[in-house]
């Protein structure tokens, strides 16, 4: 049949049944995209990582107090200790505000905590079509549709975007593939009414999508890297001479409204690569202008050297003067992957972690094979005889997005999305042109048919593979684990205690507590236990951070006097350990060191900035005595070591051994109302159970405010 057959019209416009078939890929791509990211709620529909609790509860506060007082709230749960947290000023603004006006139009039947851990899942599936149409503006219909299908089963982007992931990615990309498409269609759209009305939009959506997520700032490198580009490669210069200057106005006026990125946006260092690269493009067009034509070029390129070089020289005086905002470690990271920290703070956040080459592979195997193809097809001049034309313009934006994606991933895990948003454009174009060329081939009947049915095996297959190999991490289960609620973020199966002990931290204690725990545990208390916390994940004040450090590694007197001090009511520690089926002197055995607070201490030390040979042996992770016996975190830790065992010599030892390792009975030290400094008023319900098998200990302890210290702090 042939796929222009007229269905149907609608005013002037004709559907087609090629159009039914875009449709069906499409739908086809969101059903398999939110199928993927829906594998979390098997185990129990609750929000997912540390992050989105805090998001709800931002997006619970607009929804009840409306636009004027959000924009006034200063959150009194979060670090109580600095006065509480301005919120808008210090949060992605509109991830809460696109989830509250979306709530109020169409969650109106559910919750609001429901319809916050379906919201990362629609949008993220919903950005299917977004891509479709940015890449079919590359390279045609058959390249967006890859593209969708692609984005579908993409791991770094739905691992970023599961059911209950309400953080910033899913909807930032959103909005910024959207911006872009709005950009980049508006540059080459022939109607200029539209055009106006398309860079407009383009510029205020690109500007939500910086509100969205910090991450954003990724789009304006290849947006600055295209503008450079554009008067070598375009020769509509009167055009260029408005729209670009529009878009990058619009765009730095619309994030410049918000309180974040704020104002600062215009002379920072994304500004400055918006900016710079549309003082470039006007004056190359003047250049140009007055040049004569076998000097044009050559001028333009001088003008651009001249940028560069006085551009590095300003970078190398603003180190000593600052006269430039500097960002923040993460980005500078992103733009320098060669960059290390010595914030300990950072680097024992997951997420920054440097990809190694094995995690590249698993997140884009397949992709990187076929996006190598992709721009060698891109610059190849004759693209293998095929019908598809790729404009200049389009070309050269394919190349520097998926050149800077790739190379901004190198930095970060949590980076590697852009990669793979990248290698998913230059795949795609790949992909689409070698389509057009098999199914042009003329050969016989029967030949034509095997080599085409053959194409489309081997690429299905190719494709597939990633999705089932290898059977525990293939790009499907990688996606299939249980919200870190349920496990502490640890390698535990799911239970309820973190869920039951935030209950009852909620139900048991005054309204106006304040509870301290290590900063991974804030958002959770906050929005669960609804009580007031020291430190959150936002991580805003890092000394306060140190502060809870120090004050879990010091002696337990000088620890109260730092409660006292902090005007603290209860602390909460988390431990999680595996039972050993086997005991000591007719006590049940325990092995901790499975993800909680035991785990966490190496990070404890190295944040407060103390010496690891105080409080670990050798290996630097097991606690040696000083660390059991004399600091309140040991002590709070209802354990004590008892024996050392080495699993594969079957050998117990009485003190540490390398490679042996510590065994522990169950020991409160902590259970005295009165004559403790603090005291334990709850444990989780794993700590109570008796069979072998992983623990998952939630600990509460009460301050006792009448305790005296025998050394206090002077």
């Amino acid at each position: 049949m042939d796929t222009q057959t007229s269905l149907f019209q609608i005013s002037n416009f004709n559907f087609k049944l090629n159009h039914l078939f875009v449709i069906g890929i499409l739908v086809l791509a969101f059903s398999v995209s939110f199928l993927i990211r829906s594998q979390p709620a098997e185990y129990g529909f609750e929000l997912n990582e540390f992050d989105p609790f805090f998001n709800f509860r931002a997006t619970e506060y607009l929804v009840e107090n409306g636009f004027s007082e959000y924009f006034e709230w200063n959150d009194d749960k979060s670090w109580v200790s600095k006065g509480g947290r301005d919120v808008s000023a210090t949060s992605q603004v509109m991830l809460h505000s696109t989830a509250a006006i979306s709530y109020q139009i169409f969650g109106s039947n559910s919750s609001l905590y429901d319809f916050t851990i379906l919201f990362p899942a629609v949008v993220g599936s919903l950005t299917v079509v977004i891509i479709f149409a940015l890449v079919r503006l590359f390279a045609g219909t058959t390249a967006g549709l890859f593209a969708s299908l692609l984005f579908a089963i993409s791991l770094p982007i739905i691992i970023r975007g599961t059911i209950g992931w309400f953080k910033s990615e899913p909807l930032g990309i959103f909005y910024g593939l959207l911006g872009l498409y709005l950009f980049l269609s508006a540059i080459n759209s022939k109607n200029k009414k539209i055009t106006i009305l398309k860079i407009i939009s383009g510029g205020i959506i690109m500007g939500f999508g910086m509100s969205s997520w910090g991450g954003n700032q990724f789009f304006i490198i290849p947006i600055g890297l295209f503008i450079l580009a554009l008067p070598f490669v375009r020769k509509d210069h009167k055009f260029l001479l408005w729209s670009i200057p529009l878009f990058v106005l619009v765009f730095i006026l619309t994030s410049s409204t918000f309180e974040r990125p704020g104002p600062s946006f215009v002379y920072s260092l994304g500004g400055i690569v918006l900016i710079i690269p549309t003082i470039f493009l006007i004056s190359s067009i003047f250049i140009q202008k007055i040049s004569k034509d076998k000097n044009k070029i050559r001028n333009s390129l001088f003008l651009l050297i001249f940028i560069i070089v006085i551009g590095s020289f300003l970078v190398i005086i603003n180190e000593e003067s600052n006269v430039l905002p500097i960002p923040s470690y993460r980005y500078l990271n992103a733009l320098n992957p060669f960059l290390t920290t010595t914030d300990p703070l950072v680097d024992s956040v997951a997420e920054h972690a440097t990809p190694t080459i094995k995690q590249s592979f698993l997140f884009n195997s397949i992709l990187m094979i076929f996006s190598g193809l992709g721009i060698w097809l891109i610059l190849s001049k004759k693209s293998l005889q095929s019908e598809l034309i790729i404009k200049n313009d389009m070309k050269i934006f394919a190349l520097i997005i998926g050149i800077t994606g790739v190379y901004v991933s190198s930095s970060f895990i949590r980076l590697e999305l852009f990669a793979s948003l990248s290698l998913i454009i230059l795949a795609s174009i790949a992909l689409s042109i070698l389509t057009k060329e098999i199914f042009k081939i003329n050969l016989s009947k029967k030949k034509s048919y095997s080599l085409k049915i053959s194409y489309v095996l081997l690429i299905f297959t190719l494709f597939v593979i990633p999705l089932v190999v290898p059977a525990n991490s293939n790009w499907i289960t990688a996606v299939d684990i249980p919200p870190t609620i349920l496990t502490g973020a640890t390698t535990h199966p799911t239970s309820n205690d973190w869920l039951d002990a935030l209950e009852w931290i909620k139900l048991n204690t005054p309204e106006n507590s304040v509870v301290v725990s290590w900063w991974d545990y804030g958002y959770w208390i906050q929005t669960l236990a609804e009580r007031a916390t020291m430190a959150d994940n936002s991580t805003i004040h890092t000394s306060e951070i140190q502060e809870i450090a120090r004050m879990l590694l010091g002696t337990p007197d000088n620890s109260w006097n730092s409660l006292q001090k902090m005007n603290a009511d209860y602390v909460v520690v988390f431990v999680a350990a595996e039972r050993i089926d086997a005991t000591y002197a007719n006590q049940q055995l325990f092995y901790l060191a499975h993800g909680g607070d035991e785990s966490k201490t190496p990070w404890f030390v190295r944040i407060a900035e103390f010496p690891e040979q105080k409080y670990f042996e050798s290996d630097s992770f097991t606690g040696n005595d000083y660390f059991w016996n004399e600091t309140l975190l040991g002590k709070l830790f209802p354990f004590s070591i008892v024996t050392y065992y080495h699993p594969e010599l079957q050998l117990e030892s009485q003190t540490y051994q390398p490679e042996y390792i510590p065994l522990s009975i169950k020991d409160i030290k902590y259970n005295d109302s009165k004559n403790n400094p603090l005291f334990l008023v709850y444990a989780s319900p794993s700590f109570y159970e008796e069979k072998p098998g992983p623990l998952t200990g939630v600990f509460v302890y009460e301050i006792n405010k009448n305790y005296s210290p025998i050394k206090p702090i002077r």
